[in-house]
């Protein structure tokens, strides 16, 4: 609708431009504006509560059974594309694909390696912090789930989180964003373990608290000397820590996942979005006073321009 094709008077243009700064004002005013460094630390701690998954490309034969056991809890259909319509065949995690094996392979060296992708779950969660109307959660036992009805579709988390997990269904007429959310509504809720971890044949992904997984991990370091890439564990400390950690015979960039130093994305964010307020903070309250007078003294006009109908009988023109 053309609103320029609309004939008004002064009065109701000057209610359009007041109720049109309202909603923006309400509305541009995004969440990170509260945040700050300290409720981002650079370390975060993890709960006692909170739960992770533990990988260990050693043990993973590339069945897969974990993907379309996703697919059935989350009620997500599998993408036939590349095999025309036969099997479940994603290249990689998409609008209708949470979970996924690769396999990294150099064909020189014979050296391979499966790796299970979903959401890391991080600590403080870049896409959380980086969601300017709080659709995206760090619920209780650390899921990071995502709420339909505060995302505006920016697509801001696609780009914060560092692992690149947040997918956008470009072709749906309303469209979401597609992670993994520790199977949070459909079985964590009921004390069950995420759909992955429930069918792996081979325990290559087990579930349970994170402190207990970084414990089992450290033991299989220990108990086999070089097996293991660096003989650490990945997700213990990268961008703050995570809930999804790894163990791998390859270097961990090698299957896919990213090189990233101990401190918090969050943190990082809020250092910068806390200063950009910082010096925002004085234009904003401006505006918000300006905006406080404009409205009081329409209030007023509009009672003393019905005093003026009532004891003339003629409309009083703005």
């Amino acid at each position: 609708m053309n609103l320029m094709a609309i004939p008004m008077s002064r009065r109701q243009a000057f209610k359009v431009m007041i109720g049109f700064g309202g909603t923006v004002a309400s509305v541009v005013l995004p969440k990170p504006a509260l945040a700050s460094p300290e409720e981002h630390p650079a370390h975060p701690v993890a709960p006692p509560d909170a739960v992770a998954m533990l990988y260990d490309s050693t043990i993973c034969t590339g069945c897969k059974a974990c993907m379309p056991a996703c697919n059935e809890a989350n009620g997500l259909p599998t993408d036939t594309v590349l095999s025309g319509g036969i099997w479940d065949m994603p290249t990689g995690l998409n609008a209708k694909t949470k979970n996924i094996i690769e396999l990294y392979q150099d064909p020189q060296s014979n050296e391979f390696a499966f790796v299970k992708k979903q959401c890391m779950h991080c600590l403080d969660p870049a896409c959380v912090t980086g969601c300017p109307f709080g659709s995206l959660v760090k619920r209780d036992l650390g899921a990071v789930t995502w709420n339909s009805s505060l995302c505006i579709g920016c697509r801001y988390c696609e780009v914060a989180c560092p692992f690149e997990v947040p997918q956008f269904q470009w072709d749906s007429w309303n469209p979401k964003i597609v992670k993994c959310e520790f199977c949070y509504d459909q079985r964590l809720k009921e004390n069950l373990e995420p759909a992955c971890t429930a069918v792996c044949p081979t325990g290559a992904v087990i579930f349970g608290k994170r402190d207990a997984l970084l414990h089992q991990a450290k033991d299989r370091i220990a108990a086999a000397p070089g097996k293991y890439f660096e003989s650490r564990i990945y997700g213990e400390h990268e961008a703050g820590g995570t809930q999804v950690l790894y163990l791998s015979n390859v270097s961990f960039q090698k299957i896919g996942l990213p090189k990233l130093g101990p401190t918090s994305i969050g943190h990082y964010a809020t250092k910068v979005t806390s200063k950009i307020y910082k010096w925002l903070g004085g234009p904003i309250l401006m505006a918000g006073v300006l905006g406080f007078v404009i409205r009081r003294n329409w209030n007023r006009h509009e009672l003393e321009r019905l005093e003026h109908e009532k004891k003339t009988g003629y409309p009083d023109q703005l």
